[in-house]
């Protein structure tokens, strides 16, 4: 089995990811090495970073994602910032925030989407693919699934549910993250980890 470091101790990824590929064995980033960078201005840039951290203190092939929210009529805000939109930084505050900056647009100018980078780092290089949610930014939060905008965000692919409204499977099937983990296989060939592909699961 691959073994891969994941360059976060967000359990809510580390589920998801586990769930999506469950070929590949998945270590935590260790609570000692501490919180990696997140300086670049693009996820890309933070999604190398990132992973080259996890990679560069344990010498394994190690991966990480970089992910946000892109909303039409902020210009992409909040993007890179998605998890510091507000001050505190904390879901509830973001999600008030971006209400606020909303205020009553209608629903065709309240267009956005869930973009994710994933990079894989090792002795071989670098190595990057990418996938997104198109959707749009709801009037008030609903579902108890989920986490940070999915309260607010209506996926295209699913008309009337919130994405925190969706099962665990169903929102693998379209979310950004499980766009961007298809490109995975590709990725550890690439890096000469695989000569082929891991399965992915997306019901």
């Amino acid at each position: 089995m691959i073994r891969l470091v994941l360059a976060s101790r967000n359990a809510h990824k580390i589920e998801e990811l586990r769930r999506m590929v469950p070929t590949v064995e998945w270590l935590a980033l260790p609570a000692e090495l501490g919180d990696p960078p997140e300086t670049g201005s693009t996820f890309v840039q933070n999604a190398e970073q990132k992973a080259r951290f996890a990679f560069e203190a344990t010498g394994l092939w190690s991966l990480a994602d970089d992910s946000g929210l892109e909303v039409d009529a902020l210009g992409g805000r909040p993007g890179v910032y998605s998890k510091r939109f507000s001050p505190e930084g904390r879901d509830d505050t973001n999600n008030a925030l971006l209400l606020r900056e909303l205020g009553d647009r209608p629903p065709a100018e309240r267009g956005a989407r869930f973009r994710c980078v994933i990079a894989l780092v090792g002795p071989g290089g670098a190595f990057s693919t990418s996938g997104a949610c198109e959707g749009g930014i709801g009037f008030e939060a609903r579902g108890q699934g989920g986490f940070g905008y999915d309260p607010l965000f209506l996926p295209v692919a699913t008309p009337g549910l919130a994405m925190a409204e969706l099962s665990a499977s169903e929102k693998d099937r379209i979310s950004h993250r499980g766009a961007a983990m298809a490109g995975l296989p590709a990725l550890l060939a690439a890096a000469g980890l695989a000569p082929g592909a891991p399965p992915l699961v997306r019901p």
